[in-house]
């Protein structure tokens, strides 16, 4: 279909769809659920996507007193994982006529001391990551509607959290190697002060400790290759009987693991069995491909933008956490025998 050069209005969406234009603002404005019907809803919706139409936000924000733009508050971009939150936050923010502002915030404080005038003035609310939580006050974000994601539900800064069940994710790694019959185990934990990662060394020494002869050491090392193959190298070089499990905090460091395990002759999964958590790219780029947990980033973000808009709303948000899933690849096997 040919474009016309000038701006669609919603009186072109209204005519392509067969509606009023009333039906038209209640439809893109979200506000017609008991008003309008499904299809009549979604064929508006497919008109204005066809015409390109976008609603002149800035003038109805002038009326309603808000911006209708949300800060996410995220650590530094380093893997596709908060680009995978960013994305859902920002699908569901479209389509309540919502932007979605992305701050990364590397150590903790952002590379700007205040990326806004105000804040409080530019934004409607703020979605954070509890490994950037830091940064908030820095922009003053902990003065907004703020919900945290990846962050204790009794000590949160929000007035509303979404997690993924990573505690759910540590024990279906124990249990699998537990049940390969896997009792030395190394913990390479992300040396980041986070409630994730607290989650994360909490459920491993739990369920370890219901087998008896089970043995866990854990060794610290920063989210980055190098920082992994250091710590893994560290690890291996201290006396004692070498771990036959290596659970790590997420691929990442598994990658950096697997190069220390390789420089010492250690072959993955025969001599020790390697995990990680996360599921991103990189699992099934080293080889052998990582067992690992999956989480489902952009629903992480989706779940993330739809509970800010029920908390703008004055609804509850869902509480419910986000399922994972152990995904068995070939770096896990029985431990050799002795």
């Amino acid at each position: 279909m040919a474009r016309s050069s000038t701006r669609p209005t919603s009186r072109d969406v209204a005519q392509a769809a067969g509606v009023s234009q009333a039906a038209v603002s209640l439809v893109l404005g979200d506000k017609w659920r008991g008003r309008v019907s499904e299809a009549t809803a979604e064929r508006v919706r497919e008109a204005a996507r066809d015409l390109g139409y976008r609603p002149n936000l800035a003038a109805r924000n002038l009326r309603l007193g808000h911006t209708r733009t949300v800060l996410l508050v995220v650590p530094a971009l380093t893997t596709e994982f908060f680009a995978g939150v960013y994305t859902g936050a920002a699908r569901v923010a479209a389509d309540h006529g919502f932007g979605v502002v992305l701050y990364p915030s590397p150590e903790g404080i952002g590379p700007a001391r205040d990326p806004f005038a105000s804040a409080q003035a530019a934004l409607d609310g703020v979605i954070a990551s509890s490994m950037a939580a830091d940064a908030l006050t820095a922009i003053r974000g902990d003065q907004l509607p703020l919900v945290m994601l990846d962050s204790d539900p009794d000590g949160s800064l929000g007035v509303a959290t979404v997690n993924l069940d990573i505690a759910d994710g540590v024990r279906q790694v124990t249990e699998h190697l537990l049940d390969l019959g896997h009792r030395r185990f190394l913990h390479l934990a992300a040396d980041v002060p986070s409630w994730t990662f607290e989650v994360r060394a909490r459920e491993l020494a739990a369920r370890t400790a219901e087998v008896p002869g089970t043995s866990v050491r854990t060794v610290h090392a920063p989210i980055s290759i190098e920082g992994a193959h250091a710590a893994t190298e560290a690890a291996l070089a201290s006396p004692g009987p070498h771990p036959t499990a290596l659970v790590c905090d997420d691929d990442k460091l598994a990658a950096g693991a697997y190069k220390a395990l390789r420089r010492h002759g250690l072959r993955i999964p025969d001599d020790i069995s390697v995990t990680g958590l996360d599921d991103l790219a990189l699992a099934t780029a080293i080889d052998p491909e990582l067992t690992t947990v999956r989480l489902d980033a952009e629903l992480f973000g989706e779940r993330g933008m739809h509970a800010l808009l029920a908390v703008l709303e004055g609804r509850a948000p869902e509480g419910r956490d986000i399922p994972v899933e152990l995904v068995v690849r070939g770096s896990t096997a029985p431990p050799p025998q002795p």
